[in-house]
């Protein structure tokens, strides 16, 4: 059994709703869930000009490979109502993985750890809530190390 943490973002119709539906359709999926983190909501990242995000970040066990992991995740995106006609632009669900064990893995559609991790506070604070000793196997740096960068970056 792998653990994978996941992050999960909406920003259009009842956030909070869509984000618990893709829980549930997550564990409905075979996942263990072990920890969930708060909501929190966040500016928009990449496409400015949008509705704020609700965001939270997750602790699964799975049998899944990351390759059936990833059809899951899209397979639940599109039952939920995600279109993708911009990218970084609004969405009713956005499914990531974040970390799958310690893999590094970049092939085709799947970057693991998730390649923009390291930059986006509205991933690292939930995930800081759930896992802040869990270590990035790119940079070998724990998630409150990253996060603890990114915020004194975002203030210099």
């Amino acid at each position: 059994m792998s653990t994978a943490h996941i992050g999960i973002g909406s920003n259009l119709g009842d956030r909070q709703a869509n984000c618990l539906r893709a829980i549930d359709s997550l564990a409905e999926h075979g996942l263990a869930i072990k920890k969930i983190s708060s909501f929190y909501e966040t500016e928009p990242w990449g496409v400015k000009d949008q509705p704020s995000f609700l965001n939270l970040a997750l602790e699964a066990e799975t049998f899944l490979s990351p390759v059936e992991l990833l059809a899951v995740i899209k397979k639940i995106e599109e039952g939920l109502g995600r279109t993708d006609a911009i990218k970084w632009g609004p969405r009713v669900i956005d499914l990531d993985i974040l970390f799958y064990d310690d893999l590094i893995l970049r092939t085709g559609p799947i970057e693991i750890p998730h390649p923009y991790l390291r930059e986006r506070d509205f991933v690292l604070m939930p995930l800081n809530e759930i896992a802040p000793a869990k270590t990035d196997p790119v940079s070998g740096k724990t998630v409150a190390e990253l996060k603890k960068e990114l915020a004194h970056a975002e203030n210099h």
